[in-house]
C-alpha cells in the first residue's frame, strides 16, 4: 500500500507542479491591445471545410459578412467534404449574393480517391484556391465577433508573425453535458495561452488560426502528415514553429475570439475528444508528450484507486485527499480563465470534477491506440 500511495504522491505533485506553473503564466500573459493606427490592409482568404453543416454554415457565414473589415479585403473558400444535406445548396446561394464567397466539392476534386485526412485535404484545396496573403481557418459550426478580421489585422500589422493562434470558446445551453464541454474546453485553451505566455506554442485550434499562405507552402503544407486523421491545427503549426521559431504570435484579445457549439449528445462529445488525443503519439516536441502523459497517467491512476481501496481501505482517504487538492488547484485556475472568456462558474461546477476524471483517462487512452468514427467516418 505504501507504494501506491507513494505513486499517487509523485504522479500529484507533478501534475500540481505543472497547473500552478501554467496557472502563474496565464496570469501573466497580458490582454493584446491593437494599435489603431494600423489601416485594414491584411488580406485573408477564409478557408471552412464543411461536412453536413447545412444548420450551421448561414449563421457562420452571416458573422464573416457583418465583419467591420473591407470586403475587398477577405473571401470565403467554403471546402463541401461530401455532405448529404444541403450546405453546398446554402453556400452557393450566398456566392450568388456575394462575390468572394466560393464554393470547392471536395468530391470532385477528389474523384473517387479515399483518404485518412478528408478535412487536411480540404484545406490544403483552399490554400491552393486562395488568392490572398493570410489563411484564417476556422470552422462551419463557428460564429466570429465582428472586430474578429480587424484585431487579426492589427495584431499582423505590429507584430509581423508567420503563424497567429487566437482563443475558442464553447456555448453552452446550460445543461450538464454543455457545462462540462464548455468548462473543459475552457482549461484547454487556458493551459494553450499559459503557455503562450511562457514563450511556448505549444497548442492551437483550427477553429481560429492564421498564417501566411507562403509559409504554408515553405513548410509543405500537410506532407508526412497528411495520413493522420487529426492535427490540422497542431502538428502543421509545429511544423511552421520548428521553420520560424521567432515568429509565432497568439491574439490575446476577447475580440478575437471564435464561438462554437459544443457536441449535443454524449457519444458525440467522445468520438470528439477521441479524435483531439488521436494526435497525441505524433508530437515531436518532448515537453507536450511528457505533460500530456503524466495528465493520462494520473487521472488513471485516479479511476483505479477506489478499486485499489477495496483492498486496502485506508488508500480510499488518500484518494479523497488528492481530489480535493486536485480540485482546489483547477479551481483557482479556472477562475482566472473564466473571467477572460466571459463564462460564469458555480460551485456545482466542482461536481462534474469526478466523469472529468474518467472522460479524461478514457478518451486519452481510446485516442492514442483505439479507432474512432467522425462524421459519420470511421478512423484510424
Amino acid at each position: 500500500m505504501n507504494v501506491l500511495i507513494a505513486l499517487g504522491i509523485v504522479l500529484f505533485g507533478l501534475y500540481g507542479a505543472i497547473m500552478l506553473i501554467y496557472k502563474y503564466w496565464f496570469i501573466k500573459l497580458k490582454q493584446y491591445e491593437p494599435n489603431n493606427q494600423y489601416l485594414p490592409t491584411t488580406t485573408f482568404s477564409i478557408i471552412i471545410p464543411a461536412r453536413n453543416e447545412a444548420e450551421n454554415m448561414g449563421v457562420l457565414l452571416d458573422s464573416i459578412i457583418a465583419q467591420d473589415y473591407p470586403v475587398a479585403n477577405w473571401e470565403v473558400i467554403v471546402i463541401d467534404d461530401f455532405s448529404t444535406d444541403n450546405t453546398a445548396t446554402i453556400v452557393r446561394n450566398y456566392s450568388q449574393d456575394f462575390s468572394n464567397i466560393r464554393l470547392v466539392e471536395l468530391a470532385v476534386l477528389l474523384a473517387g480517391k479515399q483518404l485518412n485526412s478528408y478535412k487536411k485535404k480540404a484545406i490544403e484545396m483552399g490554400v491552393s484556391l486562395a488568392k490572398n496573403e493570410w489563411i484564417l481557418t476556422t470552422d462551419a459550426d463557428c460564429i466570429a465577433e465582428k472586430d474578429w478580421l480587424n484585431m487579426f489585422n492589427h495584431y499582423i500589422r505590429e507584430k509581423q508573425p508567420v503563424l497567429v493562434g487566437a482563443p475558442v470558446a464553447f456555448t453552452s445551453d446550460g445543461s450538464w453535458l454543455q457545462t462540462f464541454q464548455c468548462l473543459d474546453f475552457m482549461a484547454l485553451q487556458g493551459i494553450t495561452a499559459a503557455a503562450v505566455s511562457a514563450g511556448v506554442h505549444a497548442m492551437a485550434n483550427g477553429a481560429n488560426l492564421a498564417y501566411k499562405k507562403s509559409v504554408f507552402l515553405v513548410v509543405d503544407g500537410f506532407k508526412n502528415i497528411d495520413n493522420i486523421a487529426s492535427g490540422d491545427d497542431m502538428l502543421l503549426m509545429n511544423k511552421i514553429k520548428n521553420a520560424y521559431p521567432s515568429q509565432m504570435g497568439y491574439l490575446f484579445h476577447p475580440k478575437a475570439i471564435i464561438r462554437t457549439a459544443p457536441m449535443q449528445t454524449l457519444n458525440g462529445f467522445i468520438q470528439q475528444r477521441i479524435r483531439w488525443a488521436s494526435k497525441t503519439n505524433k508530437y515531436k516536441d518532448l515537453s507536450v508528450i511528457v505533460v500530456l502523459w503524466i495528465v493520462l497517467l494520473f487521472n488513471f491512476y485516479l479511476v483505479l484507486m477506489p478499486f485499489m481501496g477495496l483492498f486496502y481501505g485506508k488508500i480510499i482517504y488518500w484518494w479523497l485527499a488528492i481530489i480535493v487538492l486536485k480540485t482546489w488547484i483547477e479551481a483557482s485556475f479556472a477562475v482566472h480563465i473564466a473571467t477572460f472568456f466571459s463564462i460564469k462558474l458555480s460551485w456545482k461546477n466542482v461536481l462534474l470534477q469526478f466523469p472529468h476524471i474518467l472522460y479524461t483517462a478514457f478518451a486519452g487512452t481510446f485516442g492514442m491506440f483505439g479507432k474512432y468514427q467522425w462524421k459519420d467516418r470511421k478512423v484510424q
